[in-house]
C-alpha cells in the first residue's frame, strides 16, 4: 500500500489548472480494497517505471507523450463503458512538469469518458 501511496501522491498532487477531479491517495486504495466496481487504472509513464513497480492491477498505457502510448490508452480504454472510472497515473517526475498525464486526460476526453 505504501508504494501505491507514493505513486499516487506524485501523480495526483495537482491538478491540471482544475481541470481534473482529483483524488487522494487514501480514496484510490479505498477504492481498490472495496468490494464491487473499481476504477479502472492507467499508467501512462514510461515503460521502466511500469516494470519497476506499478499500480496492482494498473494497465500500462505507455507515455502519454508519445503517439503509440495514445494508440495504446485508446484502444484499452475504448473498451470500458463510458460511465467507468478512469484513474491515470505516471509518476516520472513533479506534477507540473509531466509530459505524460495530460495528453492522455485529452484524449479520454475526446473519446467522451470521463477523465
Amino acid at each position: 500500500m505504501r508504494i501505491l501511496t507514493i505513486l499516487v501522491v506524485t501523480t495526483l498532487a495537482v491538478g491540471l489548472a482544475a481541470e481534473l477531479a482529483l483524488i487522494q491517495p487514501g480514496e484510490v486504495a479505498a477504492q481498490l480494497a472495496a468490494k464491487g466496481a473499481r476504477p479502472a487504472l492507467f499508467h501512462a509513464g514510461p515503460n521502466l517505471l511500469y516494470r519497476g513497480k506499478h499500480i496492482p492491477g494498473s494497465i500500462y498505457a505507455g507515455p502519454g507523450s508519445r503517439a503509440e502510448g495514445l494508440e495504446a490508452l485508446k484502444v484499452a480504454a475504448g473498451k470500458l463503458p463510458r460511465d467507468r472510472e478512469i484513474i491515470l497515473y505516471c509518476g516520472c517526475c513533479p506534477w507540473s512538469n509531466c509530459p505524460n498525464v495530460k495528453p492522455a486526460v485529452e484524449l479520454l476526453k475526446q473519446m467522451g469518458l470521463p477523465a
